[in-house]
C-alpha cells in the first residue's frame, strides 16, 4: 500500500524548508542542541540512582523517583504545551522551556534533601515539556514532507547524545567530585545549549494559530483517538519508552553488583552505548522514507526484543551486546513511530504530538517505576520478565500497523 501523500496547501501558505538548504541545516542543529538538552536534563540523573539509595537510605524504586516523577509530570504537561503552542505559536515555548529547565538544574544541585530535590525535579518537568510537546509539530509544518523522516530522525539524535552525555557527564564527575557538582555541570551546559538554540532557530513560517477552546481541543483530541493508525502508535510509544528507560534505570544496580562489580563510573560508561541512537534513528528514518513506515517499526521492535533478552547473559561482554541492540532498536523505533504521527495527522498537529509523548513518557514514569518494584521480588531477572511482556505486546502493535496498512 503506498505511505499517505502529503497535504494539499493554500496557495498562500509558505513552501517547507527543503533538504540541503541554509535554513534546513540552521533549524536541524537548533533542534538537534534542544532535543540534546532536554534529554541530558531528564535522564541525567538516572546513574545516580544508586548514589540516591545510599544516602538517603531507600530503595531503587523510591530512588527511581527522582526520574519517574519528571517523565510522569512531562507526560501531562505536554498536552498543556501544545495546547499553548497551538495559540501562541512554536519557537518562544520551545525557548522558555529550554531556558527554565537550565535554570532549575541548577536549583537541583543546591537541593538538600531528597524531597527537595524531587519537588524541583516535578517543576523541572512543567519547564521540560515545552520543546518535545512542540518540536514534532514545529518539523511536521515546517519541513518539506519528502525530508521529515530525516530531520525528525536527525532531531532524535540529538535527544540520543543528550541521554548519552548527561548520564556519563553525572556518572564521572559524581565519582570524582558529587553528585550536586554533576547535577550543576548539566545545567550549565543546558543554559549555553539554550543560547544555540534562540540564535539558531528559524521562525515559524506555516504555523496558523488556534483558538483556545476546550470544545476544539476535545474534537482534535476525538478525531486523533477515532484515528485508525494513531492509537496504536500512542501505544508502540508507552511501550517503547517504558521498556527502554527500565533498562537504565536498574541495570546500573545490577553491574555494580557481583559478578560484574563495576564502579559508578564504569557503570556511566555502558551509557556511551546512546551514541548508537545518533546513527540509527536518521538511519531508520531515511529507510522509513524509502521503504514504509510499517515495515520498518515491527523489525526494530524485534530487535530491541531480542536486546533485552541478551542482558540475562552473566558475561559483561553479552550484557553490553543487549544493551547496544536495544539501544539501536529504540531510537530506531521511536524515530519512525513519532515521524509517523507527524504524517498521519492533518490537524491539531500539536495534539497528536503532545499525545503520542503523553503516552510515551507515561511509559517511562510507569512502566519505570513498577518494573523497579520487581528488583526485590526476583532481581533482574523478574525485570527483563516484565519488559520481554511489554515488547511483546509492543511488537504485537507494530505487526497490527503494518497488516492495517497492506489492507
Amino acid at each position: 500500500m503506498t505511505e499517505h501523500k502529503p497535504p494539499s496547501l493554500p496557495a498562500t501558505e509558505a513552501p517547507g524548508i527543503r533538504a540541503g538548504t541554509p535554513a534546513f541545516i540552521r533549524l536541524q542543529i537548533a533542534l538537534f542542541l534542544g532535543g540534546f538538552s532536554t534529554f541530558a536534563l531528564v535522564y541525567c540523573v538516572q546513574p545516580l540512582l544508586p548514589l540516591f539509595s545510599h544516602d538517603y537510605d531507600i530503595s531503587p524504586a523510591q530512588a527511581s523517583v527522582a526520574l519517574s516523577t519528571t517523565t510522569g509530570t512531562m507526560s501531562v504537561m505536554l498536552i498543556v504545551a501544545s495546547v499553548l503552542s497551538d495559540r501562541f505559536g512554536r519557537r518562544g515555548i520551545m525557548l522558555f522551556s529550554l531556558l527554565a529547565a537550565a535554570l532549575l538544574m541548577l536549583a537541583c544541585a543546591a537541593a538538600g534533601n531528597f524531597h527537595t530535590l524531587v519537588v524541583l525535579r516535578t517543576v523541572q518537568a512543567v519547564a521540560l515539556a515545552g520543546l518535545p510537546a512542540v518540536a514534532m509539530a514545529y518539523l511536521a509544518e515546517e519541513i518539506e514532507f519528502s525530508a521529515l523522516g530525516y530531520a525528525m530522525g536527525f532531531y532524535i539524535s540529538g535527544n540520543a547524545l543528550g541521554g548519552m552525555s548527561g548520564r556519563f557527564i553525572c556518572a564521572w564527575v559524581a565519582e570524582h567530585s558529587s553528585w550536586q557538582m554533576a547535577l550543576a555541570v548539566i545545567g550549565v551546559l543546558a543554559l549555553l545549549m539554550a543560547v544555540g538554540f534562540w540564535k539558531l532557530l528559524p521562525p515559524s513560517r506555516r504555523f496558523r494559530p488556534r483558538p483556545l477552546q476546550l470544545s476544539v481541543m476535545w474534537e482534535g483530541a476525538r478525531a486523533h483517538f477515532r484515528d485508525a493508525r494513531l492509537p496504536w502508535l500512542f501505544l508502540v510509544g508507552f511501550l517503547l519508552m517504558g521498556s527502554f528507560v527500565s533498562v537504565y534505570n536498574y541495570l546500573a544496580f545490577r553491574l555494580v553488583q557481583a559478578p560484574f562489580s563495576l564502579s559508578t563510573g564504569q557503570v556511566g560508561s555502558v551509557f556511551l552505548l546512546y551514541i548508537i541512537g545518533m546513527f540509527s534513528s536518521p538511519w531508520a528514518g531515511r529507510l522509513a522514507d524509502r521503504f514504509g513506515l510499517s515495515r520498518v517499526l515491527w523489525v526494530v521492535v524485534a530487535l530491541m526484543l531480542g536486546g533485552v533478552l541478551l542482558t540475562l547473559a552473566d558475561s559483561l561482554w553479552v550484557v553490553i551486546a543487549g544493551v547496544a541492540v536495544l539501544t539501536f532498536g529504540f531510537f530506531s523505533g521511536h524515530a519512525v513511530a513519532s515521524s509517523w504521527v507527524g504524517r498521519r495527522a492533518k490537524t491539531a498537529r500539536g495534539m497528536a504530538s503532545a499525545l503520542y509523548l503523553w503516552a510515551y513518557y507515561f511509559g517511562s514514569s510507569i512502566i519505570g517505576t513498577f518494573s523497579g518494584t520487581l528488583w526485590g521480588v526476583g532481581g533482574w531477572s523478574a525485570i527483563v520478565a516484565c519488559l520481554a511482556t511489554c515488547l511483546a505486546l509492543c511488537l504485537a502493535a507494530s505487526v497490527h500497523l503494518w497488516r492495517v496498512e497492506q489492507e
